[in-house]
């Protein structure tokens, strides 16, 4: 399935290809013949619905071979189905991209797969949907437990203490996709592992090995403890973590460096920085030579490493640290401080603000969008494009014939546009082209486009949500009335072949 993260794409894609070997597969091919029998004799399924020719498919063969082969043990089968040639039964599951992973138990109402794709969280992912919400610890199991994964989140409750262990459980229940817990209700082992009831430690293999919570069991309190706390101090951007890191609700600072020894020494001399930050800044190396193209997507020039770069996802900011200077603990760490005391300017990419506005689209930059969007009291209505798109040059004569309907009202119309891929833009985008209104009044809450990409469904979004309700094709015809003797150019008449719909076709990109 073509995702649109951009970040996750380039990650996939910078990662070799290797085909999984068809003699000795762990993974089990399935067809409408075999696929529902098999899923009836399991407990719990993990299926992938791919076609050969796909890229993304490819990509993952030899991780889900290499997850299968671990979980074998465990007994818990990974399958495909191959839906160039099992097109009913990928039908009937719903299956409209490729890959797609559904976790099964049962042939009814089976449940997406939500990990990343990779070996390590795939074999994660599953190991956490085999067990209980809440695995039972005692005295002989404890340690066994606390090995099942990288993080174990695990209560310490007295068995009468039942809103503790309600609390718990629910919280559990509600995170069981992303973290292993348990729970032990024997006061003497919360005492050999040094804590006191109620409490819950979280388990890690890496930095301090555990951390201790004994607050209240607020259930937004206790997810931001965690998130915070599973976090390394100086972790390594990748492809399993990096979503965790942008939705952490913390700024994220990008250390590049080329070669494995330059970011195992970054890690060590940002440890005591990060501790100081911990649960303000999350700090992070990444691989440059695997991922330096995303440098540029901080405003950093992806060819000068090492790097640093401080990315806030929440205000949509980014500040690059000078590539002139060192990158080294202390320089860096001040300018984290800086940062976070919110002394340094955030670094904006932009083009240059047009001169003049040529022809009827008014072209928006970063450094004119605040002016031309969001600071007036006009209906503005803003395509996000990027110049490689073919569907963005495929609506070009479209979109300048809609913006010339308007040419008699441009005191309450806008029709606009922005290279997104030459400047930084404060909103959510997922595929070019993107279309979006700012009603008068309402910039705040832009409504998103998800019709045909004709003049008179284009025009028609317009009017019905824009304060104004300005009928476009109305002020268009009596604009050709007033002084347009060219009576062939009315307003519909390049509208009736429509374009692709803007929801079913959109492309990838590079902005983050």
């Amino acid at each position: 399935m073509r995702s649109f993260a951009p970040w996750a794409l380039s990650l996939l894609g910078a990662t070799s290809v290797v085909s999984a070997t068809e003699t000795k597969s762990d993974v089990v091919s399935l067809t409408q013949d075999t696929f529902k029998d098999f899923i009836k004799g399991h407990d719990l399924v993990l299926a992938e619905f791919f076609a050969p020719w796909c890229g993304h498919c490819k990509a993952l063969a030899p991780k889900y071979e290499e997850a299968a082969t671990e979980l074998k043990s465990k007994d818990i089968p990974l399958v495909k189905v191959d839906c160039t040639a099992e097109e009913d039964l990928c039908r009937e599951y719903g299956i409209e991209g490729y890959p797609t992973m559904k976790i099964f138990r049962g042939v009814e109402s089976p449940k997406p797969y939500q990990g990343a794709r990779q070996s390590e969280a795939i074999i994660s992912y599953m190991v956490k949907q085999s067990l209980p919400a809440v695995s039972t610890v005692t005295e002989d199991n404890i340690e066994s437990v606390k090995s099942l994964d990288k993080i174990v989140v695990i209560g310490y409750f007295a068995s009468d203490d039942k809103a503790s262990n309600e609390a718990f459980t629910t919280f559990a229940e509600s995170q069981r996709d992303n973290y292993l817990f348990a729970a032990a209700s024997d006061a003497e082992i919360a005492k050999a592992e040094g804590v006191k009831q109620p409490s819950v430690v979280l388990y890690k293999d890496f930095d301090e090995k555990k951390a201790i919570y004994d607050g209240v069991l607020d259930q937004e309190a206790v997810l931001n403890w965690v998130k915070s706390a599973s976090t390394p101090l100086v972790g390594e951007i990748g492809p399993e973590t990096y979503s965790g890191y942008i939705t952490a609700g913390v700024p994220l600072a990008y250390i590049f460096a080329e070669t494995k020894e330059e970011r195992e020494q970054f890690t060590e001399a940002f440890k005591p920085i990060a501790q100081k930050h911990k649960g303000a800044i999350n700090i992070a190396t990444i691989d440059a030579k695997l991922f330096g193209a995303h440098a540029g997507n901080l405003n950093l020039n992806p060819e000068q490493f090492p790097s640093f770069a401080i990315q806030d996802p929440a205000k949509n900011a980014k500040y690059p640290f000078d590539q002139n200077k060192e990158i080294n603990a202390k320089d860096v760490g001040k300018f984290i401080q800086d940062v976070l005391d919110n002394k340094v300017e955030p670094s904006i990419k932009s083009e240059p603000v047009p001169e003049t506005q040529e022809g009827p689209v008014t072209v928006v930059v970063a450094r004119s969008y605040k002016e031309l969007i969001l600071d007036n009291d006009k209906d503005v209505l803003l395509e996000f494009y990027a110049p490689w798109c073919g569907h963005c040059k495929a609506l070009a004569p479209k979109y300048d014939e809609l913006a010339s309907l308007y040419a008699n009202v441009a005191d309450k119309v806008t029709i606009a546009k922005i290279d997104a891929t030459a400047n930084d833009v404060p909103d959510s985008i997922t595929g070019f082209p993107t279309i979006k209104l700012y009603p008068a009044g309402a910039k705040d809450s832009p409504v998103e486009y998800a019709g045909s990409r004709s003049v008179e469904d284009l025009a028609e979004f317009v009017k019905e949500n824009g304060k104004h309700q300005v009928d476009g094709v109305a002020a268009g015809a009596e604009q050709a009335k007033e002084g347009d003797d060219d009576a062939s150019a009315s307003p519909a008449s390049s509208s009736q072949t429509e374009a692709p719909a803007a929801t079913g076709d959109k492309e990838g990109h590079d902005e983050l």
